[in-house]
């Protein structure tokens, strides 16, 4: 659900309308309500900011993904990478390595991987350790 400004104005107005009474009751001076008062206003404008600018990017992230063709096989992996060292790495990969890696893009566990393709566990995790390791080499 998308971020609403006036809906959490009015109930950051609301909480502070309540301290500020408990404030009263407590014998704290105006002055020193006034200033909590700018301070939290403020910080409230800072969470704003951050909400927005976090669903904008959300936004702009989600719609770049639109916009990429879905990676379907290794072939279509190995097809969009535009960097050679990278390529001549993951091409040298054997072909179950690379499947293994492709689900894992696709947000597979290890679990997952492991009882789609009839390994174990460690044997799927070693697989993407190994890959790791050595494009570290290279990068």
């Amino acid at each position: 659900m998308a971020y609403n400004h006036r809906r959490a104005e009015i109930e950051w107005l609301n909480w502070k309308e309540k301290e500020e009474k408990q404030l009263r009751e407590l014998g704290v001076d105006e002055d020193t309500i006034q200033r909590l008062h700018t301070y939290d206003w403020q910080q409230f404008n800072k969470e704003r900011q951050y909400q927005q600018r976090w669903r904008d990017e959300l936004e702009e992230i989600e719609q770049q993904e639109e916009q990429l063709p879905p990676v379907r096989t290794v072939e279509d992996l190995l097809d969009e990478i535009g960097n050679e060292q990278l390529f001549d790495i993951l091409r040298k990969a054997d072909k179950l390595t690379l499947e293994i890696l492709l689900m894992r893009m696709e947000g597979y566990s290890d679990s997952e991987i492991a009882h789609m393709m009839d390994l174990d566990k460690y044997a799927v995790s070693m697989r993407i350790y190994r890959l790791r390791k050595k494009l570290k080499k290279y990068f």
